[in-house]
């Protein structure tokens, strides 16, 4: 027997079938020599720090860093049913090796190590790559099994990144939130997307709109215009001048251009554009995608990568020639044939580009989600437009002189609309908004045929116009993934491999953590930081807010991956980080830990004449070298069933007494009347008690205090 392990119930069942293991058990399909069982995705998780010992249930400062020795795993809540019939599986004797079948890429591989490694097993692995569910891929790559050892490296980085979040989430966010007194959540990735988000709304919220000026001249059906101009007067001043004059054309420049076809679709570019089209939340589009694959109509959705391979490019031929089947707004004509420019083999790593699969003709088209439909059009248009000619226009520049100032005007006529047709068949067949019919419109000022360096043109009309300076754009979903993937890319040479924040498989994910801890806000399409968001940003260190840091962690992930760089070195790095991060931390002034809190004093010290202020289990002084404390609870007064209080405590700061009624005796189990003094000696506080001459000599009391509980 052979047990197969997906990583989802619908990848398993579209596996099994396959294999011919069509019998159904509990929690697994059996047949023809084969156990076919899924995961429940990430089925076992590191446990929380008060799993290794009791004392980290209550966060205190002083018990940081958490650094787990040896890193235990547990059942995730819900799962514990279904682990427990992988963990028979992969226990049992008639079982000859494992075939890990959970998605092909880093996060696959760290669902089924904790798996099995849970579950105790010592059978051997195998490891099953595929880009598509289709019934043939998934033949083809049960034909070609390879030995689950040569993904170690894969496995090693997935573990490492694992391992990296939870000590820097852990710790940071205990630390900070500690020092703070207000809940303060710190994500390896997380963060610094978040910091991004608050950089742009401070640019925006601290632009000032400023006016400039522009002159334009009208005359023989062209229309030229000046550059900006600062000062209106200068402005109305030129205007006038040229008004009625005559304008001398001195360049008039053509060149043809071209612009080239988009590349095809990896996962970011993909849930960019359909944020860009249709206003999908990246967390969306990779939700109906990762359908549509389990569906078999689209390749795997987590890649990196815009190019195919040299052997799939009979596959492509045969796609193209479906295309207008499976997407009736493409005619034959408009579908290019240029295979080649989409085959890469050195820019495929683990999985090659988003493709569009002929099972949708067997399934329908009008069987899927308006969502998945939207999707699904998506990727098809990229791949014709990928395969497409170049489109082609005609650029022609104008500069005229008028009363010794330049006025110029630039447009462009399409010569070969190339793989623009297939955008606009696209761009027809839905509904767009306001934005892209302002995109659509590319072709810009037209310039009359016949114009010559030297011609005149007389007389011109001129005319100011006002316009003003425009604040930076808030992050939308489609340009904040761009941010993403790029971020750090200036820190790095030109020669590495770069990943940005996050990867394909997690940047929706991040975005969704940002909005629902409260960090972040979608209104409209936009994304916008919180008050929350921007507090917590404003208390962090820049490496822990750095893009460039995060990216560079990214970038040394893959090297684990590619077995260039130990993770244990990676692993010391993140450990260095959180001391350092502990040790700045521990630094921080009682001012400014009370930045969330603004403090009231409550009186004087009265060793060094500092502010004292209340905290939760006493009365601090707020100079940190300073010893002195009035604690709430403390011996002297814990038999006589008293704590110090506010106002007690605000009277031992002025007078150094105060008048108590209600003291409790042991000794004849009653309450009583006494002044409670305050003596520091050396520094140290100690207390004694004087009793009043007689019961009504306190009513006002001779040491001009009201009386005070």
């Amino acid at each position: 027997m052979y047990l197969v392990l997906g990583e989802k119930p619908s990848v398993a069942q579209a596996l099994a079938k396959v294999l011919g293991a069509r019998k159904r058990k509990n929690g697994y399909l059996e047949g023809n020599g084969w156990i076919v069982s899924w995961c429940l995705g990430h089925l076992a998780e590191y446990v929380p720090p008060e799993a290794y010992d009791e004392k980290y249930e209550k966060w205190e400062f002083s018990d940081l860093p958490i650094l787990p020795e040896q890193w235990k795993l547990a059942v995730a809540k819900g799962k514990r049913d279904q682990f427990n019939v992988l963990k028979m599986l992969l226990n049992r004797s008639d079982v000859e090796y494992i075939v890990n079948g959970c998605d092909a890429g880093r996060e696959g591989e760290l669902i089924f190590k904790r798996v099995y490694d849970l579950s105790g097993s010592k059978l051997p692995v195998k490891r099953l790559w595929i880009s598509s569910m289709e019934d043939s891929a998934i033949q083809e790559g049960f034909e070609h099994l390879e030995d689950g050892r040569a993904y170690e490296n894969l496995c090693e980085a997935a573990v490492c990144r694992a391992k990296a979040d939870w000590l820097i989430g852990m710790n940071a966010t205990r630390a900070f939130t500690t020092k703070y007194y207000k809940r303060l959540v710190v994500g390896r990735v997380q963060t610094p997307t978040l910091a991004m988000l608050v950089e742009c709304q401070k640019k925006i919220d601290e632009f000032v709109k400023e006016a400039f000026y522009k002159v334009t001249l009208e005359g023989n059906g062209l229309l030229v215009v000046s550059g900006s101009i600062a000062s209106e007067a200068e402005a109305d001043a030129l205007a006038e001048k040229c008004q009625g004059k005559t304008a001398i054309v001195t360049k008039v420049d053509k060149k043809r251009k071209k612009a080239s076809p988009p590349k095809l679709y990896d996962s970011t570019t993909l849930q960019r554009e359909a944020n860009r089209f249709f206003g999908y939340t990246a967390q969306e589009t990779l939700n109906e995608l990762q359908e549509l694959y389990e569906d078999k109509l689209v390749t795997y959705p987590r890649t990196d990568s815009q190019y195919i391979t040299s052997d799939m490019e009979q596959t492509v031929w045969e796609l193209l020639d479906e295309l207008p089947e499976m997407l009736p707004f493409l005619d034959e004509d408009s579908i290019g044939k240029d295979v080649e420019r989409i085959i890469d083999n050195d820019r495929v790593s683990d999985h090659h580009a988003l493709l569009p699969t002929k099972e949708i003709i067997r399934q329908g088209f009008g069987n899927l989600s308006v969502k998945q439909q939207n999707i699904f059009r998506l990727i098809g248009l990229r791949l014709a437009q990928a395969v497409s000619p170049d489109c082609i226009y005609e650029e022609t520049e104008v500069t005229v002189e008028c009363e010794g100032q330049k006025f110029s005007a630039k447009g462009k006529v399409t010569i070969q609309h190339g793989f623009k047709k297939c955008a606009s068949a696209f761009q027809k067949s839905i509904q767009k908004s306001a934005e892209q019919e302002k995109e659509e419109n590319t072709e810009g000022i037209v310039i009359p045929k016949g114009l010559t360096e030297g011609m005149e043109i007389t007389p011109v009309r001129a005319k100011k116009s006002r316009h003003f300076t425009s604040p930076p754009k808030p992050y939308s979903e489609d340009t904040l993934l761009s941010a993403m993937e790029t971020a750090g890319n200036k820190e790095f040479d030109a020669d590495t491999e770069k990943k940005g924040l996050g990867t394909p498989a997690t940047r929706a994910n991040i975005i969704e953590k940002l909005v629902s801890s409260g960090y972040a806000a979608r209104k409209g399409k936009q994304i916008l930081p919180t008050g929350d968001g921007v507090d917590l940003v404003g208390v962090l260190p820049e490496y822990l807010k750095s893009a460039a840091m995060t990216a560079e962690w990214e970038n040394k992930l893959l090297l684990i991956e590619k077995g260039e760089l130990d993770s244990h070195a990676f692993m010391q790095g993140i450990v260095e980080l959180i001391q350092q991060m502990l040790s700045e931390c521990d630094a921080i002034s009682g001012e400014e830990r009370s930045r969330f809190h603004p403090r009231e004093s409550i009186g004087i010290c009265p060793v060094c004449g500092s502010m004292v202020y209340e905290g939760k289990k006493n009365f601090y002084c707020g100079n940190q070298e300073c010893s002195f404390t009035l604690w709430k609870e403390n011996r002297y007064l814990s038999g006589m069933r008293k704590e110090i209080d506010k106002p007690m405590a605000e009277d031992l700061l002025q007078d150094g007494r105060t008048h108590v009624t209600d003291f409790y005796s042991q000794k004849t189990g009653k309450t009583f009347t006494a002044d409670l003094l305050m003596e520091i000696v050396d520094g140290r506080v100690s207390f004694k008690l004087e009793f009043p001459p007689d019961k009504g000599s306190r009513a006002k009391g001779k040491y001009g205090r009201e009386n005070r509980k």
